[in-house]
């Protein structure tokens, strides 16, 4: 069964990615912040150690010679525990250097053994967004036409996490429009394939040492074998067709570790705000009764308290991986609570900070703008709890929207 401890080696997973993220990081955060879209050349000697942590987050599991019915702490739970560790750091520059995307996540979930043997080691980006379709991933309109034995793909892609950087991408494309999610299918995309074009580069407002692209595809030829999946068009047992068939297994695998990045930043915040306070005489101790405390105490008292229901859940989500047990919802709850505390907690230590909130002479402005967009990518708010709402109530997607 869980337990809620964790293990030695993820106690000192979670030591020496703290010790990372302050001395190799946190150094060069404001100076990324402010240069954004710069390769940060100062972090080279840094890269392997994050690339690692990158990679078992998008690609980590049960370890091959753990025997039925072993309980399990594995790749997965040591991904989120390293991802605290790291986004305690900086946000930003954990996914400004190369290493593992969401792409990999794609193709680790539903590609085949030789698809794995060949990208699964590439630094792979994922093209959903297009700038007509947002959350509704359904609403596809990238098509992809199968000439002899090549794929022809053509549409537009935005707001992809480090879509310049990369050098692969998953791209979700539609074999047929009409036929709506049961035709949507995923495929891999080397960089340099003529007709695939990197056409802007976004200007954010957090994470602005990671690289967010706009991509072009014009009659864009990939290999038939680069489908990840099968090319049928999925039917149930009544001949219906079923909606999106493996890609959204895609998204399992990342929630958890997202929802980690929020409990990371927003521990940095709440570190930060409470040294800051306690220099100003507020200094918050669990051995008074809530109500002897102060309103600043208080307050403090419950971020704290949130922010350990959250790191519980994304730490369920991440163990019930590692054990082979079906967590989508779990993912869900886990991303969506991680995500607004997240939030929460970054803005409200800048208010109770006051001008040293505000102000670039902290990081905690820093903090709460990067905390943003952990809400919103790998499925928003909005979306989690619809999904959550879907799982607890038994119905499907077209029954409850």
């Amino acid at each position: 069964m869980i337990n809620l401890e964790l293990a030695k080696k993820h106690r000192d997973t979670l030591e020496q990615t703290m010790m990372l993220a302050e001395h190799m990081m946190r150094p060069y955060s404001r100076k990324y912040d402010k240069e954004e879209h710069t390769y940060p050349k100062e972090m080279e000697q840094a890269v392997e150690l994050i690339s690692a942590g990158r990679s078992e987050a998008m690609g980590g599991g049960r370890k091959k010679d753990a025997p039925a019915g072993t309980v399990v702490n594995g790749g997965n739970m040591g991904a989120v525990v390293g991802l605290f560790g790291l986004c305690w750091g900086d946000v930003g520059l954990f996914l400004g250097m190369p290493g593992s995307g969401l792409g990999n996540a794609a193709i680790n979930a539903v590609g085949t053994p030789e698809q794995v043997k060949k990208y699964g080691g590439s630094y792979a980006a994922m093209c959903i967004t297009e700038p007509g379709t947002g959350s509704d991933s359904a609403n596809i309109s990238t098509t992809a036409v199968l000439d002899g034995d090549e794929w022809v793909l053509n549409g537009e892609k935005i707001f992809v996490t480090d879509g310049d950087r990369a050098d692969t991408l998953v791209v979700w494309a539609t074999l047929d429009k009409s036929l709506g999610k049961a035709a949507i299918k995923s495929f891999i995309v080397e960089k340099g394939t003529p007709g695939c074009e990197v056409t802007r580069l976004e200007h954010k407002m957090g994470i602005r040492a990671s690289d967010t692209a706009a991509i072009s595809f014009s009659d864009c030829r990939i290999p038939r074998q680069n489908l990840l999946g099968t090319e049928e068009v999925a039917t149930d047992a009544e001949g219906r067709k079923k909606a999106f068939g493996g890609v959204m297994q895609t998204f399992d695998n990342p929630r958890p570790p997202v929802a980690a990045m929020a409990i990371g930043v927003s521990r940095a915040a709440l570190d930060l705000a409470r040294e800051l306070l306690r220099a100003e005489g507020v200094e918050l101790t669990f051995e008074r009764k809530p109500i002897n405390l102060s309103a600043l105490e208080a307050e403090l008292a419950r971020m704290e308290a949130q922010w350990n229901a959250a790191r519980l859940l994304v730490l369920k989500a991440a163990w019930m991986a590692d054990n082979k047990q079906p967590n989508s919802l779990e993912a869900s709850m886990c991303k969506a609570k991680a995500g607004r505390v997240g939030n929460d907690i970054t803005l409200r230590c800048v208010a109770l900070c006051q001008s040293l909130g505000y102000s670039e002479q902290h990081l905690l402005e820093k903090f709460a703008r990067d905390s943003k967009i952990l809400d919103i990518f790998e499925g928003t708010q909005q979306i989690q709890q619809l999904i959550v709402a879907r799982r607890v109530l038994g119905k499907s997607s077209s029954e409850l929207k």
